[in-house]
């Protein structure tokens, strides 16, 4: 059964008379403008429950609907690679996730993901909730992002563990080197992300279209021109930390896509590292924490500044 993405909107001031196409385009850029006239056509949005015309030009207040089918994709398959878990029970278990390595498959990385690894040791003993592609996947970090995540190994976890986050009491800290130095020792950054309205890949801190996202940091060291910063996430948007930190003037050192043009190529990613988890057991309510030496890349690299 193929599964849907839905998109829900509502048209805010600045959208009034922009034909329903470009506003499509411009709040889910990952769709192309071709692929949007195919999405209407085929009755995959609508404006107040009803399909527009492909020139309908908004009205503020309106509540747009767009359902996106996922595309088709292979299976994911279970593959023999090492991994580092920390934790593990009937429920869940804790995974040390290396830097390089993708969480589930995608357009062009089917194989050598952490879910691949994930099958070949759990077998069929992973919720079902994400789908296929994404079995036991309850929250992510980036490809080149290290460390801690937790996967659930059944649909009453995966719901438990989820609403943990959903509440903010699920306790995510990160260790990372950013640019620059920091006058004060600590602080929160509360800025708004939504989607770059000209890169498609990217996330930004803008009001338009946008989630609520919240990031405390603290000073652990400062170095020449560098600072390195333990990161608590209140919110877990994509690319929160990197977003947030390149926007007060400090991108993490060696993010290839909101640093600096001339990239630390030898960092091979972001300088950035998910050491601190906290959670309540999902069955037993215990509060389960635990922590993750920080990775050879990341001492190599502290100690070189």
């Amino acid at each position: 059964m193929q599964t849907m993405t839905e998109y829900e909107f509502v048209a805010e001031e600045p959208s009034k008379g922009v034909r329903i196409d470009s506003f499509i385009s411009e709040v889910v850029p990952e769709v192309t403008r071709s692929a949007v006239q195919k999405l209407i056509e085929g009755g995959n949005v609508s404006v107040n429950g009803k399909i527009p015309l492909k020139n309908y030009k908004l009205r503020e207040g309106d509540r747009v609907l767009i359902t996106i089918p996922d595309p088709t994709l292979p299976e994911a398959v279970p593959e023999n690679i090492p991994l580092d878990i920390i934790y593990e029970d009937s429920d869940l278990l804790v995974v040390n996730k290396p830097k390089g390595m993708v969480v589930h498959p995608a357009a062009g990385h089917y194989n050598g993901t952490l879910v691949n690894a994930l099958l070949y040791h759990c077998g069929d003993t992973l919720s079902g909730i994400n789908g296929i592609l994404r079995p036991g996947i309850v929250h992510r970090i980036d490809k080149d992002t290290s460390g801690l995540l937790i996967v659930a190994k059944n649909d009453f976890s995966h719901r438990l563990l989820a609403e943990q986050i959903k509440e903010h009491s699920f306790t995510r800290k990160y260790q990372a080197v950013v640019y620059g130095n920091f006058k004060v020792d600590e602080g929160t950054v509360n800025l708004p992300i939504g989607r770059h309205p000209t890169e498609r890949k990217k996330m930004t801190v803008t009001e338009k279209n946008s989630r609520n996202a919240v990031t405390h940091y603290k000073v652990l060291g400062r170095y020449n021109s560098f600072t390195h910063l333990e990161l608590t996430l209140e919110t877990g948007r994509t690319h929160q930390i990197r977003v947030h930190m390149a926007h007060i003037g400090h991108p993490v050192a060696g993010d290839p896509v909101y640093g600096p043009k001339k990239v630390i190529t030898s960092l091979d990613g972001q300088c950035l590292h998910a050491y601190y988890i906290s959670f309540v057991h999902p069955r037993t309510g215990e509060t389960l924490t635990f922590s993750s030496e920080l990775p050879d890349y990341f001492k190599t690299f502290l100690n070189s500044i």
